[in-house]
């Protein structure tokens, strides 16, 4: 009762990055609230997966395991959330904002009438102090993403209704074992009791995912442009430093905006996360909602005609100049010295 619980998504077989980091930061809420971290399975062949997410101070892994619920679809696996949550009534529900988290999510709170706050990038413990009414509410989940197109960072609550339930992006939170020999509690629910038959009225014969030929992510080098790079042709210079690296192309909303680049590349509050070895900034402002996207890189090189640009201020190496001159003598130098 009353304790933080997370859904697991599975694909393949794998268990979603996602999910190991919001268990990560999920053990540290449920420290400073004093309650158990809980983790939810629904699927197939589940149990394999338990030792995995143990180490992340996971103090108890509920199963739920049926053949046809794997791969997800969306009744079965709404049922399941909806139907344990009025038995164990957690008061915090955490969930990755991927395509599943994003189907998944707003059914189960609507079902059970407790709000919903999409694409998190952070999360905290709090105190909340209803003036009008003179209440105090205490350990709150401060639930924050950013608003009004990246703008504005807000803070959002709910006092009242259980589960506290939020979506977090991908990459926002570190992921980290908590403690290698950790050991929780392993609860197998027969999945009969909370889904019914005729929820299996969709049934997969057949499934075709393309993956992303994208992965800015896991590239431990990222070249990334702003708007200060003027146009595709100039990221068509970023995307030949990039290859001369064996590094991906980045880019700021200014630049996916303008249409400099497309949308599975942009960094920052309204894009993706990452935190490469090395991050080359060209051209980019480094106005705070792309900041927060980069700024726990290892290395950060910044090229940018203004001397006083703000993501000088977060670079370890400052190059002024503009794209056009640097960039092709970086792709000379490298080559030059890496024979």
């Amino acid at each position: 009762m009353d304790n933080l619980i997370v859904y697991c998504e599975l694909e393949d077989g794998v268990i979603g990055d996602v999910s190991l980091e919001l268990l990560t930061k999920g053990r540290s809420l449920a420290n400073q609230l004093n309650c158990k971290l809980e983790a939810l399975l629904v699927g197939d062949d589940l149990e394999k997966h338990t030792q995995e997410l143990f180490p992340y101070g996971v103090d108890t892994i509920y199963l739920v395991e049926d053949k046809r619920l794997s791969p997800y679809t969306t009744l079965p696996h709404s049922s399941v959330l909806i139907n344990l949550f009025k038995e164990i009534k957690p008061q915090v529900c955490l969930m990755g904002a991927t395509s599943i988290g994003r189907d998944l999510g707003p059914r189960v709170s609507s079902a059970l009438h407790s709000g919903l706050t999409a694409d998190c990038t952070a999360l905290e413990i709090g105190t909340h102090e209803e003036k009008k009414e003179g209440k105090v509410y205490e350990n709150l989940l401060y639930q924050i993403r950013p608003a009004f197109g990246g703008n504005i960072v807000a803070t959002i609550i709910n006092p009242e209704c259980r589960p506290q339930m939020a979506t977090v992006r991908e990459g926002v939170m570190k992921k980290a074992i908590f403690d290698p020999a950790y050991k929780g509690e392993i609860v197998k629910l027969q999945a009969e009791k909370y889904v019914a038959d005729e929820d299996f009225a969709i049934e997969v014969i057949e499934r075709h995912i393309e993956k992303s030929k994208v992965n800015i992510k896991g590239s431990p080098i990222v070249v990334a442009g702003g708007y200060g790079v003027g146009s595709k042709d100039g990221f068509d210079l970023l995307h030949k430093l990039a290859s001369t690296l064996n590094a991906e192309v980045g880019a700021s909303r200014a630049a996916v905006d303008a249409g400099f680049c497309e949308h599975e590349r942009q960094i920052g509050q309204t894009g993706v996360t990452v935190r490469p070895k090395l991050y080359i900034a060209c051209g980019i402002s480094g106005q705070i909602q792309h900041i927060a996207g980069m700024q726990e890189s290892a290395m950060i090189i910044a090229i940018n005609s203004d001397p006083n640009a703000p993501i000088n201020n977060i670079a370890d190496v400052v190059i002024t100049g503009t794209v056009e001159e640097v960039v092709p003598k970086l792709i000379k130098h490298y080559k030059q010295n890496s024979k």
